[in-house]
């Protein structure tokens, strides 16, 4: 445990050993019940909250995050999908990110609360993320949406979603994404890495955590052949996906995967930013939002997405 304390960013290390310890699966109910975290959106930012229908014939609720004076200017889009191990999570845990996304990208971003396991296990998570990103294609004329600038992204198991979901819109000849960006994600169930045995200290997310993720995930798949729509890193055909971003830290179980991930897309000929921080654990840029390591962080995706979504 010293030793993992010793690696992180001197910046990060006083507010990691503050961090509560999380054990999956027993302690899933319990944070569930937890309140988001506190910031919300800025006033320059408009939130409403829609119902669409998801995957399955079932109803979803969705976020949306636009610019308070947008004036009928048509924008770009995100479809943001939230983190949580594909067990946790909701829209709202990410209102501050998403404001700062609208800000700085001058984009209108659509969140949504997509099903979680075990009590829906995979696919039932990207189906709905994959109906979210179909209604954002056939909204474009209804929310003054720009059909060729339409982005996807997720952070962690958000992240994974985001990386699934290139991929099924590219083999079901979806919507056109213009741009991917799959941050720390979560793509490969095997945890068969260095970096996926390495960390194993209870404050952040972990080796044990990760494993009771994704067999909570997978749920009766669990153990069997494994699709690379679950998990991406299974995917051996990366060639035509949108460029993409992302990035990951040091001391992240995802580190190996991701930096797998990167070199594959590359040698499939997809454009791909990558960048990797010295002793940045698990959601450091968020768990460490008022640090210069995490704002740096934090910049880099979202200068890259304002970049990807501009008209050049």
């Amino acid at each position: 445990m010293d030793d993992f304390i010793s690696r992180v960013h001197p910046e990060l290390r006083e507010g990691v050993i503050t961090l509560p310890p999380l054990r999956l699966p027993d302690d899933l109910p319990a944070i569930r019940q937890s309140p988001p975290p506190p910031g919300g959106t800025p006033p320059e930012v408009r939130t409403t909250t829609r119902r669409i229908l998801g995957a399955d014939g079932n109803e979803m609720l969705i976020k949306i995050y636009e610019p308070a004076g947008r004036e009928g200017r048509r924008l770009p889009a995100l479809l943001w999908i939230h983190g949580g191990g594909y067990v946790l999570g909701h829209p709202d845990g990410d209102d501050g990110l998403c404001g700062e996304f609208v800000k700085n990208a001058d984009c209108v971003v659509v969140s949504p609360d997509y099903r979680l396991a075990p009590e829906y296990p995979y696919p039932a998570a990207l189906e709905d993320c994959y109906a979210a990103l179909t209604w954002m294609a056939n909204s474009t004329e209804e929310w003054n949406l720009d059909p060729a600038r339409i982005a996807i992204g997720g952070a962690s198991a958000g992240g994974g979603l985001a990386a699934s979901l290139a991929l099924l819109a590219r083999d079901r000849g979806g919507p056109a994404v213009c741009f991917q960006m799959p941050l720390y994600p979560m793509i490969d169930d095997r945890n068969v890495t260095p970096s996926s045995r390495e960390i194993t200290y209870p404050g952040v997310w972990n080796r044990a955590n990760n494993i009771a993720a994704w067999k909570l995930y997978l749920g009766d798949r669990a153990g069997v052949e494994i699709s690379p729509y679950a998990a991406p890193s299974r995917a051996t055909d990366l060639r035509g996906l949108p460029p993409a971003y992302t990035c990951v830290g040091q001391l992240d179980p995802f580190r190996d995967e991701t930096l797998d991930y990167v070199a594959r897309l590359a040698q499939a000929g997809v454009d791909v930013e990558f960048h990797l921080y010295p002793g940045g654990y698990h959601g450091f840029e968020l768990a460490g939002a008022d640090t210069g390591i995490g704002q740096r962080a934090r910049s880099g995706y979202i200068d890259a997405l304002a970049r990807a979504l501009s008209v050049e």
